[in-house]
């Protein structure tokens, strides 16, 4: 009997994305005895800080590493390290920043729900461009003496009205100002972990419980070593608007143990076997009445790998889109994909262990052909 038969909670199938709502990821053996062995240990939490950092930092080609208690408090203790810094005084007074650089310009049509991580430092955001169109003027004329930094969230709403990266970059770089890029779920490419900074970003954040198959609790910030150094003072064990943020001995070494076993996967097979996943799926599931099915590339997150999207008519199919996903879920394994629109799913392999795809596929073509297994 598992702990979760125990609590009564349904272990599912996640053929959506990694989610933080579904778990995010799944570790590899290699993370959890790392984890194991961390726990049976007291050590010098600031120590082993700075000894995972480093060794992140070199795995990822970054002059300094940091785990963070996921993406979004990476978020946190980065708007806290540009706008107090190092200065004890001024760490103290967050969430007052009176006296202290206390704007952040972010794009307005990257405006979203991880605003609050930013906005609970206690800055003021200031908005550039409109829905439709940002201007480099409109950049240029937002800095001033009190900006602290410039945020950018790559991913679903990149390339919708805003100014390209590089040119963000290379106005804030002029201006001496910071870019943060929040990338949390953007990774593949494993590139991505050092393509920002080189760039020219100061700062870039990924989830650590997303794609890189680490634990759900944390995030990995790279770049700059005196923005690290000030995130490092600004969170936890020190008593700073970072304290509740804490990130423990086992989730750093795990984090280090699943970067490290990310770097050296074989990206290109993977995204081989994903390719083969979504033929199959679509293959088979345009042979019932009611169902288009096609590839989709890139996913939902702007990462390069496929899914399958899969269209109901319900006229002809029998049954709605929402009639089919709760079939789905309420069934037995649970699964979950991805609904968009009145009439459409997305069924997404890279969330799936071996052999679920074909365990996804059966239950999609027995549901739809009317057999309930």
């Amino acid at each position: 009997m598992s702990i979760y038969d125990e609590l009564g909670v349904r272990p599912l199938i996640n053929a959506s994305a990694t989610l933080t709502r579904l778990g995010g990821s799944v570790m590899a053996p290699e993370v959890l005895e790392a984890m194991t062995e961390a726990s049976k240990h007291f050590i010098n939490l600031d120590e082993l800080q700075r000894a995972v950092g480093n060794k992140l930092a070199e795995l990822t080609h970054n002059e300094s590493a940091y785990v963070s208690t996921g993406a979004a408090a990476g978020l946190v203790l980065a708007t806290a390290a540009v706008v107090a810094g190092s200065d004890p005084q001024a760490i103290q007074q967050l969430p007052d920043c009176t006296g202290l650089k206390n704007e952040v310009i972010i794009h307005k049509s990257h405006r979203n729900g991880y605003d609050h991580a930013v906005r609970q430092v206690g800055v003021k955001i200031i908005e550039i461009g409109t829905e439709t169109e940002t201007k480099a003027e409109d950049l240029e004329k937002a800095i001033n003496d009190s900006t602290a930094a410039i945020f950018w969230f790559q991913g679903a709403m990149t390339g919708h009205a805003d100014l390209p990266l590089e040119k963000v970059i290379e106005i804030a770089n002029r201006a001496n100002v910071p870019v943060i890029v929040d990338a949390a779920a953007q990774v593949p490419p494993v590139e991505n972990l050092w393509k920002f900074t080189q760039m020219g970003a100061a700062l870039a954040i990924f989830s650590g419980g997303k794609d890189l198959h680490g634990p759900q609790t944390t995030g990995l910030v790279v770049g700059r070593k005196d923005l690290i150094d000030s995130m490092r003072v600004n969170g936890s064990p020190n008593h700073s608007i970072g304290r509740p943020m804490k990130v423990g001995k086992e989730e750093m070494v795990g984090l280090l143990t699943a970067v490290q076993l990310y770097i050296q996967r074989d990206h290109e097979a993977r995204a081989s076997q994903d390719e083969e996943v979504v033929s199959g799926w679509c293959g088979e599931l345009n042979r019932l009445p009611g169902v288009q099915a096609e590839r989709s590339f890139p996913n939902e997150a702007g990462q390069p790998l496929p899914r399958a999207k899969v269209v109901i008519d319900a006229a002809q199919a029998g049954m709605s889109r929402d009639e089919l996903v709760l079939a789905l879920r309420n069934g037995t394994p649970s699964i979950e994909v991805a609904s968009s629109g009145t009439d459409t799913i997305y069924v997404n392999p890279m969330t799936l262990a071996d052999g679920e795809d074909q365990i996804v596929l059966d239950r999609l073509l027995a549901i739809l052909s009317k057999q309930r297994v």
